[in-house]
């Protein structure tokens, strides 16, 4: 349930209100705006006289909301998330490419790709220091040696760094890092969510391989309840009876995630797809279609590459998508609030 309160409404009357609903067992969600206040209720709202709610003087309207996922959802936000990490912003008009190597494999490695993404206009520098394989025998990642590469990258650049995290037990290592990601496998390791969800970092939330959009969203709901409402939102592509690429990348996901959240949405071409040429037309789609970012692997010697070679572009294939995005980013599709 959301209660939308009118203009001007006091200080004193908004926790008087709180107050109240704290008496009944339901928290809040306060959303402030230039001409509302929104206030969600969070909790079992069946025992709540809406009624009454919308006799008092301080409310304009209220309205019950069907979604199992309250915080997540656009209707008790007044405007949509930015998230900003040291001054790069993303989300609600802010678009920024995410791109670096699948895996951290040598300083010399994340060092140069993390240069060479800088100057082609990428706001993040992405890296892998643990990995999750199909195989027990494949590359696991450099893992805590992994993480210090990448802040030597991100001191010789300033691009913030961001990295996928597997376990609780590795948070503490993950200091440094400035977006944690969520990879498809974690997306409902519902304790992991629930340990992220009592931090401030910014969390990268990728979509499962078979799950639905309401499950992401629920997923991004056990973050949010924990208190930590900087959720980014990330479609890698899911699983579908085609064998031509890796996996289905459900551009659909963009327009149907703008309707029903407020978070920012990114679009990762390289795992959704698994072939470097493809990478080209389904960023520029992705950017076309509203997305507010992107996430590119990126690796200066893709043939040798420890981990997903197959899909990852050369700096300056690279360079050459970052230009062409950027060029058609200012026609890309607006969502109306």
């Amino acid at each position: 349930m959301i209660v939308v309160l009118k203009n001007g409404t006091k200080p004193e009357q908004i926790d008087n209100l709180k107050a109240w609903l704290k008496s009944m067992g339901i928290d809040t969600h306060m959303s402030v705006g230039v001409n509302h206040t929104i206030v969600g209720l969070v909790g079992d709202t069946s025992n709540v006289d809406v009624d009454l709610v919308r006799s008092l003087d301080i409310v304009e309207k209220v309205q019950r909301i069907q979604e199992p996922f309250k915080n997540a959802n656009k209707k008790f936000h007044n405007e949509r998330l930015v998230v900003d990490v040291n001054g790069v912003k993303i989300g609600g008009g802010e678009f920024q490419i995410i791109a670096g190597p699948c895996s951290v494999e040598s300083r010399e490695q994340v060092c140069y790709v993390a240069e060479c993404v800088k100057k082609s206009g990428a706001g993040f520098l992405r890296g892998g220091a643990f990995k999750p394989r199909t195989s027990p025998y494949a590359f696991q990642g450099l893992q805590a040696e992994g993480i210090n590469l990448l802040q030597e990258a991100k001191k010789m650049t300033g691009l913030p760094i961001v990295s996928e995290i597997m376990n609780i037990t590795h948070l503490p290592l993950f200091d440094p890092v400035d977006v944690v990601q969520v990879g498809a496998r974690n997306m409902q390791n519902f304790e992991l969510l629930k340990e992220l969800g009592r931090t401030n970092k910014v969390i990268l939330l990728k979509r499962g391989l078979a799950n639905t959009i309401d499950e992401l969203l629920m997923s991004a709901e056990y973050i949010m309840a924990g208190g930590n409402e900087n959720v980014i939102l990330c479609e890698r592509g899911i699983r579908t009876f085609e064998t031509r690429t890796r996996n289905t990348l459900d551009l659909s996901i963009i327009p149907v995630l703008k309707k029903l959240t407020h978070l920012p949405v990114v679009i990762d071409p390289s795992h959704a797809l698994g072939y470097s040429y493809m990478v080209k037309p389904m960023a520029l789609a992705a950017t076309a279609a509203g997305a507010d970012g992107l996430m590119i692997e990126v690796h200066n010697d893709p043939p040798h590459a420890l981990c997903d070679g197959a899909q990852s572009l050369t700096p300056d294939a690279f360079d050459d998508v970052a230009k062409a995005v950027f060029q058609i980013r200012p026609f890309a599709c607006k969502f109306d609030d």
